[in-house]
């Protein structure tokens, strides 16, 4: 957490933008680790692969067409840092009132992971409880995923993609 914490300082006060590119592709494979440390390993895959490996790879090209060092602000900011501030705080206060951490009086723990876990078989058949989750309880929202995925995908190919120079008569 305290190496998360250094590398968003340094993002913070880098001008360089191949630097910051690559120090946000530290930055989401040290948060994969965090995630592996917590049993989250299919986000931390996830985590690994979209935010250290594909959008490394994107903000790369992106930054190939671009200038390489990131302009100085005309004003100060503070109203933009004021208002991330008090959105932060609100996040943060709304945390306040849920369960600790992989506590087993939790209301996930006490409903909906025993009805997973014992009525697997009869409701869906398949042995793999996360892949049941996943592709059954929660298909809609695991299709909706990847649709939101595709289409930024799809989205960055677009605006990335070289068009050829007109030529003049």
């Amino acid at each position: 957490m305290v190496l998360m914490a250094v590398t968003v300082w340094v993002i913070v006060r880098c001008r360089n933008l191949f630097g910051v590119v690559v120090l946000s592709g530290i930055y989401s494979f040290l948060m994969a680790v965090v995630l592996v440390a917590m049993d989250a390993v299919d986000v931390a895959m996830t985590e690994a692969s979209v935010g250290a490996g594909l959008s490394t790879v994107l903000f790369l090209g992106a930054l190939h067409l671009c200038k390489s060092e990131e302009a100085r602000p005309l004003h100060k900011p503070w109203l933009s840092l004021g208002i991330s501030m008090v959105v932060g705080g609100l996040i943060v206060y709304g945390t306040l009132g849920l369960p600790e951490f992989s506590d087993p009086n939790a209301p996930i723990h006490q409903h909906v992971v025993p009805r997973y876990l014992n009525d697997i078989k009869t409701e869906v058949d398949v042995p793999n409880v996360v892949t049941a989750v996943l592709a059954s309880y929660r298909g809609y929202d695991t299709f909706g995923e990847t649709t939101v995925v595709f289409t930024a995908g799809a989205g960055v190919i677009a605006l990335l993609r070289r068009r050829p120079k007109e030529r003049k008569p």
